[in-house]
Formats: C-alpha cells, sequence, structure tokens
C-alpha cells in the first residue's frame, strides 16, 4: 500500500450531478429518491426554523433589553501601547493597524492614558483622553484629532 494506490472506498463518492426522475431505465425514476408521499415528497419546502407548528425556538427565547442603533463602538488603546514607534513618528489607525496593535478599528480609535510614553510622537486618532493628551504633549508630541 503506497499513496499511488489510495482511492475512496467504494460508495464513498457521490456526484451531485446525478439527473433524478429520468424514468426507470435511469435507476432513479418514478419517486425520483422522494420515497412515497409524505411532506418532504412534495414541493415547497417548509420555511428555515418552522418546526411543524410548535412554537420555534427563535419565539421561544425570551428577548432581554435595548440595543441601540446609533452607538458606536470606539477601540481604546493605552498610551504605553506606543512605545513600540519610533521616535517623531506618525501614528495612525492605518499604522496601529500595521503594527498589530489594533485589529479592528470599528467606529474609531480612542488613545487612554494608562502607562508612560517616553518618545515624541505625533498622533492623529478619533480621540483622546484628557490624560492621554497631556502624556503626547508633555514630550513635545501632538494629539491630533482626526
Amino acid at each position: 500500500m503506497d499513496l499511488s494506490n489510495l482511492r475512496p472506498a467504494d460508495g464513498a463518492k457521490h456526484n451531485d450531478n446525478f439527473r433524478r426522475g429520468r424514468g426507470h431505465g435511469s435507476g432513479n425514476g418514478k419517486t425520483a429518491g422522494k420515497g412515497h408521499k409524505g411532506q418532504k415528497a412534495r414541493s415547497g419546502a417548509t420555511r428555515p426554523g418552522f418546526e411543524g407548528g410548535q412554537m420555534p425556538l427563535y419565539r421561544r427565547i425570551p428577548k432581554r433589553g435595548f440595543t441601540c442603533r446609533n452607538s458606536k463602538e470606539i477601540i481604546g488603546i493605552n498610551v504605553s501601547a506606543l512605545e513600540v514607534f519610533d521616535n517623531d513618528a506618525v501614528v495612525s489607525v492605518d499604522t496601529l493597524i500595521e503594527q498589530g496593535i489594533v485589529k479592528n478599528p470599528k467606529d474609531g480609535v480612542k488613545i487612554l492614558g494608562n502607562g508612560e510614553l517616553t518618545k515624541k510622537l505625533t498622533v492623529q486618532a478619533n480621540a483622546f483622553s484628557a490624560g492621554a493628551a497631556a502624556k503626547i504633549e508633555a514630550l513635545g508630541g501632538k494629539a491630533e484629532v482626526i
């Protein structure tokens, strides 16, 4: 037995291209593989989630709370995460994605003031906390809101 002799077991492979209901000679005529009578033998399948008249799961489970359609999901990044950049670098949302600090910016990026910063940076983000802006500007950098 080696790789050149491998093949699927008999009956394991089935061609989806098979033409059903084309007479007795085809081997799949008459009922075309649907059996006799019943709901599944007829055309017009039930809609997704239909449970035969029983109250469906999506209606049995309680609905709770409220989701505001206007809320924004803003990603928070601490000042300490900006240490990976070189001195005098321009840090934008795109450069944060390239460095792997932010994976999906969603509705925006906010720089938060947790941690220490030792480099002069020009940071461009959607929002800054007061502490983060103070730390960036204390080192001679700029906190630009885009």
